[in-house]
């Protein structure tokens, strides 16, 4: 199928029934194997992607809500982790957090001792497990995902595997999953149509990474948000230590290795943990969570006539797309858009992990 006749069906296909659209979508009912938790982005139809890095795989799963309204959607929960251990009956590391933008339900994917992945959904302040038993699903293995084995990196020896998939998002009929993949060149990123009826496309990524002066292929995307420039999609990406680079989502199928722009450098010494882009006051935004450096609110001006870093930025100095350090928001650890003028984020702060509703800055 054209990809334009693919994304017409896809948005006819929104206004579905759930049931129905987990039928359309090839989703049949079972018992998913989800081996690791791993990053989750929402689909059409309230369907939720959910990334297995372990098991080197992309699952489809059909939540099964009602559309609602996001607009008035409102969480607040001090000690998240401790409701969801109380729900799950066991302790449990936050993986990734989702809002569905049909409904404004927030999802958060954990691993649960002794027990494994788990999902959970947030209204308000009340939560519940989602069953994975007996959902409709469906599953797609990535074809050139990191062995589970341990390499050379750089200068280093890690498994990869564990990496395999470090953020996904569905863009223009398919979904873009970036993580480590098999070969000398492990960074990389792979396009896979959905319904999954198709083999994947992936291609390795080269970035030039200002604050290290040089450029690399083994450093693996941590975060990235779907961007439209001059009417293509692109990926707008951020890497450890901290460049902001930027590839088209069309050279994934074009290219066997990418080489991305790099349009910010963003200080050293720090990961970047969670990244969404919204509008506010007529100008797009990216909002970013960082490990050591706060919540940076990007500007995306002119980002398609900014002129790419090719020469060291030392000492922690930052260059390219201007950013401002938002105080309000420290300890924020996980983030995503809520509605127009909402978001919704994990904060961590000494013992515990609160869900709060903010206003976007």
């Amino acid at each position: 199928m054209r990809r334009s006749s693919l994304i017409l069906t896809l948005g006819l296909l929104l206004a579905c029934p759930p049931a129905y659209a987990a039928d359309i979508y090839g989703l049949t009912p079972g018992n998913p194997d989800i081996k690791s938790a791993g990053p989750m982005a929402f689909g059409p139809s309230g369907i939720l992607f959910i990334g297995d890095p372990m098991g080197a795989s992309v699952f489809a799963v059909q939540t099964g809500e009602k559309k609602s309204s996001p607009a008035k959607a409102m969480h607040e929960l001090e000690g998240v982790s401790a409701a969801i251990k109380d729900v799950l009956k066991a302790d449990v590391k936050i993986n990734d957090l989702a809002v569905n933008p049909e409904s404004g339900t927030v999802y958060i994917l954990v691993t649960a001792k002794g027990k494994g992945p788990a999902l959970v959904k947030i209204n308000g302040s009340e939560v519940k497990e989602v069953s994975l038993k007996n959902i409709p699903f469906a599953k797609k293995e990535l074809s050139n995902a990191a062995d589970d084995a341990v390499v050379k990196v750089g200068r280093r020896e890690k498994n990869l595997r564990g990496e395999s998939i470090t953020d996904l998002a569905f863009v223009d009929g398919e979904v873009i999953v970036s993580g480590y993949r098999k070969g000398d060149s492990p960074s990389g990123v792979t396009a896979v149509v959905f319904p999954f009826n198709k083999a994947d496309r992936g291609a390795g990524l080269e970035i030039y990474h200002g604050a290290h002066g040089k450029s690399e292929d083994y450093s693996a995307i941590r975060t990235f948000v779907p961007f439209i420039i001059n009417g293509e999609a692109n990926l707008l990406a951020g890497f450890v230590c901290t460049p902001l680079v930027k590839f088209p989502v069309s050279a994934v199928e074009s290219s066997d290795k990418i080489t991305g722009t790099t349009v910010a450098e963003l200080g050293n010494r720090n990961r970047p943990l969670d990244m969404i882009v919204y509008e506010k006051d007529g100008k797009r935004f990216l909002l970013l969570s960082n490990s050591a450096r706060g919540v940076m609110k990007i500007s995306t001006e002119d980002i398609e006539n900014q002129k790419p870093i090719t020469s060291p930025v030392r000492n922690g100095d930052v260059a390219g797309q201007p950013f401002e350090t938002v105080k309000s928001l420290t300890n924020v650890v996980q983030l995503d858009k809520l509605n127009d003028t909402h978001a919704v984020v994990l904060i961590a702060d000494a013992d515990q992990i609160d869900l709060k509703t903010v206003e976007l800055p």
